[in-house]
């Protein structure tokens, strides 16, 4: 799990700084710091998922303010909210510039893996604007199965 230390928070928020006014610097900050978040799952050690949300919802409540979550950032990144932030070339940019630890072309995939997590918990029809971008994004292994046939 990438832990959460000063550089994670530096790069988000200088990411976040990138963002042209409060609304879309916030769903830059949800964005980035989700997708940290969620690279940290593809890990074969054991996740201490209490300690791990904790340390997350303390930068987030520090960064901008009560009302958000680790929770509330992996939701905003399973609706259609998200789509206008990854299909962003200024968003891309920025992500690659700030963030390199996380790599651009594994966006897609981190996001659908949350869409998956999501349907499982909620058991709605995970159909929509962000399935739609994700099958839309090039895949390095060529014909992979779309998204929605495996989930």
């Amino acid at each position: 799990m990438v832990p959460m230390d000063s550089i994670v928070k530096q790069n988000v928020l200088a990411l976040t700084r990138c963002g042209h006014g409060a609304a879309e610097a916030t769903d830059w900050f949800r964005v980035g710091l989700g997708l940290y978040y969620l690279s940290g799952l593809m890990t074969d050690e054991t996740i201490d998922f209490k300690r791990i949300d904790k340390d997350f919802n303390r930068f987030i409540y520090q960064s901008i303010g009560k009302g958000h979550s680790i929770t509330s950032v992996l939701q905003f990144m399973s609706g259609e909210k998200v789509v206008p932030v990854v299909d962003s070339p200024r968003f891309m940019a920025a992500f690659a510039e700030h963030c390199p630890h996380v790599p651009v072309n594994t966006i897609p995939f981190l996001l659908s893996l949350n869409l998956g997590v999501a349907k499982n918990i909620s058991k709605v029809d995970i159909g929509g604007p962000l399935l739609d971008w994700i099958e839309r994004q090039p895949t390095p292994e060529g014909d992979a199965p779309k998204v929605r046939d495996v989930l």
